[in-house]
């Protein structure tokens, strides 16, 4: 599992060729309607909380959330203490103890997400040289971030007639050159939904791009509320002024 995901943020990373929305030579990426999109919008939790369940089972294998600690995961609804059940199944590393030992313990929800490898060598040894990068603001890092990383996830397939593959690489039609390394890094019904849902390949795609669209701007429900507040409140404060404008110079007038 480790290699099929690996390189699924080195991906992204090395998309940096092209700074626009469209993913390679012009081919439009493949809009999706998102809960978070426009003025009002909202991080849908069912959707991010699936969207967890992916980065756990398929991407924590291989990719850090270093900026997040498990506590934040009660902002997209779970429950204290289901946060920490999830915290309790990482060991972390603390002390020293009276002994002046280092000793492992389970992790709190106060701490960081723990990372899949001790350091950069060691997550090159166990990814074919590649090193996943961390996913924690993956979303923010591509231009139309959570479109682009759904339509690199479903962009996989068979190449045109016209296009000859290098050994080890994939089409995918997303991907700047059109050739990746990453294998398909999701299949359909890969998982089980906690809640049920059916995962398809889209539905896979969408609920982890939420996930980590979430992971890279998790004030953004605060920000876009905030922002509506100040509108509404200049609006008000602009009519008041006129008002009292009105009434000062009425003699004048």
């Amino acid at each position: 599992m480790r290699r099929v995901f690996a390189p699924l943020v080195a991906v992204l990373l090395a998309s940096g060729l092209t700074a626009t929305a469209q993913a390679a030579e012009g081919v439009a990426l493949m809009k999706q309607q998102w809960s978070f999109g426009g003025v009002f919008g909202t991080f849908d939790r069912g959707a991010a909380q699936r969207g967890f369940q992916v980065y756990k089972e398929v991407c924590a294998s291989c990719h850090a959330l270093s900026l997040l600690s498990y506590r934040n995961l009660m902002a997209i609804g779970f429950s204290e203490d289901e946060v920490k059940a999830i915290a309790a199944e990482y060991k972390v590393q603390d002390g020293p103890n009276d002994q002046g030992e280092m000793f492992e313990r389970p992790a709190r929800p106060s701490d960081f997400f723990i990372k899949p490898f001790a350091n950069e060598k060691a997550a090159r040894a166990n990814n074919n040289g590649a090193y996943p990068p961390d996913l924690s603001l993956m979303a923010k890092a591509r231009e139309d971030g959570p479109n682009y990383i759904f339509s690199l996830i479903n962009g996989y397939g068979d190449p045109p007639a016209d296009v000859k593959l290098m050994q080890g690489m994939n089409y995918n039609k997303f991907f700047p050159g059109h050739q990746i390394a990453m294998p398909p890094p999701l299949q359909p019904n890969q998982l089980q939904y906690a809640d049920g849902t059916q995962a398809t390949l889209a539905q896979e795609a969408h609920d982890v791009a939420t996930f980590l669209a979430w992971t890279a701007e998790p004030e953004m429900e605060v920000r876009k509320q905030t922002g509506v507040k100040t509108v509404l409140f200049l609006i008000v404060f602009t009519v008041l002024l006129y008002a009292v404008k009105r009434r000062v110079w009425a003699a004048v007038h």
